[in-house]
């Protein structure tokens, strides 16, 4: 059984489909049909709902985190302890929301379509706002949600007005009451949703999770699920037996030591956001233009990883950073560097039984200079053409140290080795750069695509090379991540 929170009544549901996804079993189950579906795959924003959370801070004290999600990727038992919010709990005793009166009063509707996704994504800023607008926060909150009617000058004026709006709405008076709520329904042990031919368990600790593991190779590790969803909604293929590691609290640690970043393979990209970008600028930076908002609050850093897709972005950027993954099977682990898991096109060096439980990143290093880049067709919530990371220790006007890395070129995110040989040892210079330049061409035979020709990859590739040397020539001309076609 699981249990959580519809706005504020307590639903309890023991024989769902655990291929149910949260848009399916507001429309269809609850004939809830304010969230709509357009893409069923994470990239419309038009199914956004809002979903709440119990946070700690560091003195312990409890509070609500609200976080825009896209329901369309969302199985219904990642709710377990949690509070749903759909764009029909908004208003409240005959008067619309604060956010929906915006969007009335700036005209950012016409057809209405894509309406209360776009209410959604504005309620889940105004209350992550700290109490006056920012432009850069309205423009990231809503740049995973689509528009074709009105173009986004209104919608952003009604981002404008919801922030500057007098806050106190109906969650605010019942914070209380849903935080003690929530906190009554807290999971306290493995729980699990059963249809009868299909299975989605719910641990809690990494030794459930292990033990759940062996007994069950053939099941699908869930977590974010912006991946995993994509074979149930977009390809039709039932899920069997799955495992929700979402609630596995070990596994949402950041820990950071003298010489490393711990993160457990459970945190999503949002709550990793800080992490990296304190350590490495151009990870944080590049973490902004990974898809949306709404998916880096729900798929992990773990998942990225999980999936071997050759166009993740975070894999160049974490095997440049020389990365390793600690890997759980049963009561064993290994660390394995992060180079080594990826072996072919979706194949990895991960055993039958074993799970990714964190990513190990060393430190930042004032000898070492780490940037980062990403090509795509648009600047928001597009997926790589090619991504490259270098790491570079230069002394003395030569290169002692290079680790090259590249997603987009090949079935695999790897090293780019003979380039990383042509630069080693020899001054850092344009025949230098020239020569590494010319030996990516070894290193991969990339493939033509819609995204992309061979040829212009492998030219992007190499030009990502020279303009990492200008911008180390010349610092202020760094645009680092921002490039795109």
């Amino acid at each position: 059984m699981i249990q959580f929170l519809l706005n504020q009544t307590l639903r309890c549901e023991h024989a769902l489909d655990p291929n149910m996804t949260v848009l399916e079993y507001l429309r269809e189950h609850l004939h809830k049909p304010g969230t709509k579906e357009g893409c069923a795959s994470g990239d419309c924003g038009a199914c956004t709902v809002v979903v709440g959370e119990l946070h700690s801070d560091d003195t312990g004290t409890r509070s609500l985190r609200y976080r825009s999600i896209n329901s369309c990727l969302t199985f219904v038992s990642t709710l377990h302890g949690k509070q749903l919010i759909s764009v029909e709990d908004l208003k409240h005793q005959g008067q619309l929301h604060s956010v929906q009166r915006a969007m009335v009063d700036c005209h950012g509707s016409q057809c209405g379509f894509c309406t209360p996704g776009f209410v959604m994504s504005l309620f889940a800023l105004q209350k992550n706002s700290t109490g006056l607008h920012d432009g850069h926060q309205a423009h990231e909150a809503l740049a995973g949600n689509l528009c074709r009617c009105t173009g986004y000058r209104p919608i952003l004026a009604a981002a404008e007005q919801a922030c500057n709006a007098e806050r106190g709405d109906q969650f605010d008076a019942q914070q209380s009451q849903t935080i003690a709520q929530l906190e009554a329904i807290a999971p306290t042990q493995t729980a699990e949703l059963n249809s009868g031919d299909k299975r989605c368990l719910l641990p809690l600790t990494i030794s459930d999770l292990a033990q759940l593991y062996e007994s069950h190779p053939q099941a699908r590790l869930l977590a974010g699920g912006t991946d995993l969803a994509l074979e149930v909604t977009q390809f039709h293929r039932p899920l069997p037996v799955m495992i929700y590691v979402g609630n596995v609290a070990e596994m949402k640690l950041i820990e950071r030591f003298e010489d490393r970043l711990e993160i457990g393979a459970a945190v999503s990209l949002t709550d990793a956001y800080s992490t990296l970008k304190a350590e490495y600028p151009d990870f944080g930076e590049l973490l902004q233009r990974f898809a949306s908002l709404q998916i880096r609050n729900q798929g992990t850093l773990g998942g990225n990883i999980g999936n071997a897709s050759p166009i993740g972005d975070t894999p160049p950027l974490l095997i440049a950073l020389g990365a390793q993954l600690v890997l759980c099977k049963g009561e064993a682990r290994r660390t394995l560097a992060i180079e080594d898991y990826f072996i072919d096109y979706r194949v990895t060096a991960r055993q039958e039984g074993e799970f990714i439980e964190k990513i190990v990143i060393p430190r930042a290093s004032q000898s070492h200079t780490f940037r980062a880049y990403k090509v795509s067709k648009r600047l928001d919530d597009d997926i790589s053409a090619v991504c490259a990371a270098f790491n570079l220790h230069i002394d003395n006007g030569l290169v002692v140290e290079a680790r090259v890395a590249y997603g987009g070129m090949a079935a695999i995110s790897k090293r780019a080795k003979a380039c990383e040989d042509a630069l080693l040892g020899a001054p850092w210079n344009p025949s230098t750069l020239e020569r590494a330049c010319a030996a990516l061409a070894e290193d991969f035979t990339p493939l033509s695509d819609f995204r992309a020709s061979k040829e212009y990859r492998l030219l992007s590739a190499q030009n990502l090379l020279r303009k990492f040397f200008i911008e180390q020539q010349t610092p202020h001309l760094e645009t680092r991540v921002t490039a795109y076609v």
